[in-house]
């Protein structure tokens, strides 16, 4: 029985892939920040199924003793600021966590047991500004954030332990996966969440950034487990996670509201362009500048091709089936608040 610690357990990719691991077999560690109150997280129907650790990316005493305390043979570093906009609020918070927290598990390991199997989750943020479509392994980057900046630290110094400590470290760069655990703070939990609340009366519209942001979106349980395929390999490498598909914001909302039986039809462009629920005439959809980044990433587009020859990787969940299922999770809470606010009064 192998042993297997996740930092970042209680985040959505955490959740999926404590679940796999469990499946497999593994005794299963994860660490947590300490907080006020217990916050379980994604993982609140795992608690008594794993394994929980007090530690901090930014204390490497902490993640030493993690270490020694799980003896590890497999560690998956998915603890992250990964929200790219509160990166730029927050760029040394983001940095001593997504850049300095690598090295910090990556010498916890040299030290307690370097022997053990390290996957770090790189982004296809570091991409940023995209030298050539579409992107893969050998891509140049281009990081347009204080989080894809980090985040290709985190990257590099992972190859870098590979090569000068003969770690088997490896880095997935995985483009932007979503399910229904994503955080509300996402554009798309935003969306699917807004849509519920506009189905279900208790909201009018929601306020987005660029319509015209093209992303590769698949879903975090399909992609944890190319992360733990990665650590099965005889060799470590680095593998982009892709679907090798590009929608626009303006798509994904498109989706979600059809998933619930409305229509949308854009008027305007730019900052005053607006979606109307063709049925009823009511905007649904304002663009608001706010939320336009300070330096826009236009396009992603992952090949995985090397992910699905090596690893023998293949998505099951579509982009229309992983819209879907964020959009009937969002239905069934904002339903469960309107039951509970109408109880309470």
């Amino acid at each position: 029985m192998k042993n297997a610690l996740i930092t970042g357990i209680t985040g959505q990719d955490g959740s999926y892939l404590a679940e796999l691991l469990l499946e497999k077999g593994y005794n299963v560690y994860g660490i947590w920040r300490r907080k006020a109150t217990v916050d379980y997280g994604n993982i609140a129907h795992l608690k008594d199924k794993v394994n929980l650790i007090y530690a901090d990316m930014t204390d490497p005493a902490s993640l030493i003793a993690a270490m020694k305390i799980s003896q590890a043979d497999e560690v998956y570093n998915l603890a992250a600021q990964s929200f790219v906009a509160t990166s730029w609020d927050t760029p040394l918070g983001t940095a001593d966590i997504d850049a300095l927290g690598v090295t910090n598990m990556l010498e916890a390991i040299r030290i307690v047991k370097p022997e053990a199997r390290f996957y770090q989750a790189s982004t296809s943020e570091m991409f940023g500004l995209v030298q050539e479509i579409p992107q893969k392994e050998t891509t140049p980057f281009y990081p347009r954030s204080p989080y894809g900046v980090a985040k290709l630290y985190g990257h590099w110094i992972t190859k870098n332990y590979r090569e000068s400590y003969g770690i088997f470290a490896c880095s997935g760069i995985l483009f932007n996966h979503e399910s229904e655990r994503r955080g509300i703070e996402f554009v798309t939990r935003k969306i699917t969440n807004a849509v519920a609340r506009i189905k279900l009366g208790v909201q009018d519209c929601v306020e987005l950034g660029n319509m015209d942001s093209k992303r590769d979106w698949g879903h975090s349980k399909d992609y944890v487990r190319a992360m733990w395929l990665m650590l099965q390999q005889d060799k470590p490498d680095d593998y982009v996670i892709a679907t090798n598909e590009t929608r626009t914001v303006r798509e994904f909302v498109e989706t979600a509201f059809k998933h619930v039986g409305i229509d949308i039809e854009w008027q305007g462009s730019g900052v005053d362009e607006i979606g109307i629920n063709k049925e009823n005439g009511k905007t649904v959809v304002k663009v608001n500048k706010k939320f336009f980044r300070p330096a826009e990433v236009d396009i992603l587009l992952g090949d995985p091709t090397k992910a699905e020859t090596v690893l023998g990787w293949k998505r099951e969940i579509d982009f229309s089936q992983l819209v879907e299922r964020m959009v009937k999770n969002d239905l069934a809470l904002v339903e469960n608040e309107i039951k509970i606010k109408n109880i309470t009064g």
